[in-house]
């Protein structure tokens, strides 16, 4: 019998939603999964005796000074737009506004599989330089001619050559129901052949179903689109409840988005909602009762004044709330710890204050949840080895009498010292393992000059 163990010593503070130690601990993992504990810690004298196993490699990462998390989820982004961030006319204006010039921005740009795949490999090695392990691209740019299998398949390649993990989300945007379903379906076959429930044994690849919301497509689309999940046991998303979303659904319908989508079937325990930036009490009841979990992605909605989820409201009525960064043309970074900051600084503007936990909860544990992947955002027992070491030794952190609350009150835009993804070290002493970050910033810049992105 064979192992691959990777043994993390010395770290000062251990968080896990629910778990938390401030003794030194030594977190060791087998397989890529958290070993067994009853913390999910363990102390230095109760390592694995690596004797039990025939052959086994060792690999050993010092966390002295550090804190160590979960991996964070990405529980909402559009890796694509990476390529489109700061265009002009993009920024502080109405929603409507913003998805014609982004929509002009992509026909200019001859979106394609190469690139979809250089910008997925920026935004996926961006978001491990800030922590994050797992991703869930809403991709909604689907070319007329464009194969949509290849560009699922760049975008995973992507994924694989960083090392992350990728739950690769097909939306519609105006799209051909039955084209969508299809298309669903030939991503499933080709890129996740023997998947359960839209995962890959693995648990490196993930496929989901998602429309752009009510403001884009009708019940045709969603209909086509729960079938096809339902088929083939996928998650499904939408986006719900922000400015054009709302004025869209009271246009056409002379309704409130949520109350078609309920009566489309789209509040219920495997559908995640992103944004819901305009949503009311008797509104948070109605995803309560449906046991739908919310992606809630501040950095994006507030900066361009789209409004501000009831995060608190949501979590008070027992709805799991995940986290997001969405793509590079609203919110231009992806750095989902400086993103947890905000959320909880804002979040008295529209309820009662978070704290610093519940933010991090919402990273890690609640965008899993979302996913429907109890195994990612957490480090207990059996989960999976995803995790971060955060250096809390420098003069940011100085003077922090919680140093886990500390990681998003003081210095958020921290990078972490080391990442870990399925027991795999991905990011070792800041610095990308699988591939060299200026080389990868270079092929997009190249690839957005001859394109003429921005210009």
């Amino acid at each position: 019998m064979s192992a691959r163990i990777l043994r993390i010593t010395g770290a000062s503070a251990v968080w896990s939603p629910g778990l938390a130690s401030s003794e030194p601990t030594t977190l060791e993992c087998v397989d890529g999964r958290i070993a067994a504990s009853p913390t999910g810690a363990l102390p230095a004298d109760a390592r694995i005796d690596t004797a039990q196993f025939d052959t086994a490699r060792v690999d050993t990462l010092d966390a002295e000074g550090g804190v160590i998390t979960p991996g964070l989820v990405n529980a909402h982004h559009h890796l694509l737009q990476s390529a489109f961030r700061t265009l002009p006319g993009t920024r502080g204006v109405e929603m409507s506004v913003w998805l014609g010039r982004m929509r002009e921005a992509y026909v200019a740009a001859r979106v394609d599989p190469d690139l979809v795949g250089l910008a997925a490999r920026v935004a996926l090695a961006e978001s491990l330089l800030c922590g994050v392990t797992t991703v869930a691209d809403h991709h909604l740019t689907w070319p007329p001619g464009v194969d949509s299998v290849q560009i699922a398949g760049a975008a995973f390649a992507a994924a694989r050559d960083v090392g992350a993990r990728l739950v690769f989300v097909r939306g519609t945007a105006g799209c051909d129901p039955d084209a969508a379903a299809s298309s669903v379906a030939a991503i499933h076959s080709t890129h996740l052949p023997g998947a359960r429930r839209g995962v890959t044994d693995d648990g490196m690849r993930q496929l989901a179903v998602g429309p752009s919301g009510i403001h884009a497509d009708g019940p045709a689309t969603f209909g086509a689109l729960g079938e096809i999940a339902r088929t083939l046991g996928l998650r499904r998303r939408t986006q719900a409840n922000e400015q054009v979303d709302v004025a869209r659904a009271a246009e056409q319908y002379g309704r409130r988005p949520l109350d078609l989508l309920d009566e489309w079937g789209w509040l219920a325990p495997d559908v995640t909602l992103a944004h819901l930036c305009d949503i009311t009490d008797s509104e948070v009841a109605l995803v309560a009762a449906g046991g739908v979990t919310v992606t809630h992605a501040p950095a994006c909605d507030l900066p361009m004044g789209w409004g501000v989820a009831p995060v608190a409201r949501l979590l008070d009525r027992g709805v799991r709330v995940g986290l997001g960064t969405s793509g590079g043309g609203s919110n231009d970074a992806g750095h989902l710890l400086a993103d947890a900051r905000l959320a909880m600084q804002v979040a008295p503007l529209a309820g009662r204050p978070l704290d610093a936990l519940e933010a991090l909860t919402m990273a890690t544990a609640g965008g899993a949840d979302g996913l429907g992947r109890p195994e990612l955002g957490r480090l207990t027992p059996g989960s999976a080895a995803d995790l971060v070491v955060w250096d809390v030794s420098g003069v940011a952190d100085a003077g922090v009498a919680d140093p886990v609350g500390g990681l998003l009150w003081a210095n958020p835009g921290r990078r972490p010292r080391h990442v870990v993804v399925g027991g795999v070290v991905v990011v070792r002493d800041f610095e990308l393992v699988n591939t060299e970050e200026q080389a990868l910033a270079a092929d997009l810049r190249e690839q957005c000059a001859r394109r003429r992105i921005g210009r």
